[in-house]
């Protein structure tokens, strides 16, 4: 019986072990990612975590299966900063909406460019990309009804506006400070919601 008890005792201090490995290895790949480096070789995420390149292969048999549980960190960081649909007028309405969005798109930025580099090659990522576009949709349908009596073209360029390729492309390509680029979508939002709601 004793024998047995330290026979548990064991194993649970293995499956504890093997717990803190797999979470050190997912948190190391996150710090890497976010400390500028979108594609980190197994290599550098073992180190990171403080762990043999074995131990990495041994938790993560291929990369789809680490991206999951990183997207499964990451969801449960940054989802909650796009925030809930906020009541007000238009104006207002907007304006949460664009400051909640430029603080999701800020922090998800270096991960977004890390799995473009990953795109091509995983199925999870791929799926993950549609169901993000899915996401963000409903999010902005909620957030400015008006869009619910629209024309499917209004929808669309509201869509696009809002969506980080746009942010990405007034903070990136042309070098707009985060106000000014949520300056810029907010008159543009509001214009197509002038001329294309009701």
């Amino acid at each position: 019986m004793a024998e047995s008890q330290k026979d548990l005792a064991l194993s649970d201090g293995r499956l504890q072990r093997s717990e803190r490995s797999r979470e050190a290895i997912v948190q190391a790949l996150l710090s890497l990612v976010r400390e500028g480096a979108p594609r980190p070789t197994a290599e550098r995420v073992a180190e990171k975590a403080g762990v043999g390149i074995r131990t990495v292969f041994r938790h993560f048999s291929d990369m789809d299966s680490l991206f999951v549980q990183l997207h499964e960190k990451l969801s449960a960081e940054l989802i909650p900063l796009l925030g809930e649909p906020q009541p007000g007028t238009l104006l207002e309405r907007c304006q949460a909406l664009l400051m909640n969005r430029s603080i999701f798109y800020e922090r998800y930025a270096p991960f977004r460019k890390s799995s473009e580099l990953q795109l091509w090659r995983s199925p999870f990522l791929q799926k993950e990309r549609e169901n993000e576009a899915v996401r963000l949709r409903k999010h902005l349908v909620l957030s400015l009804p008006e869009l619910d009596s629209a024309s499917p073209d209004i929808v669309e360029a509201c869509d696009a506006l809002t969506s980080f390729e746009t942010w990405s492309r007034l903070r990136v390509t042309q070098d707009l400070s985060r106000n000014r680029a949520m300056k810029v979508t907010e008159k543009a939002l509001l214009n197509l919601l002038g001329d294309g709601a009701g």
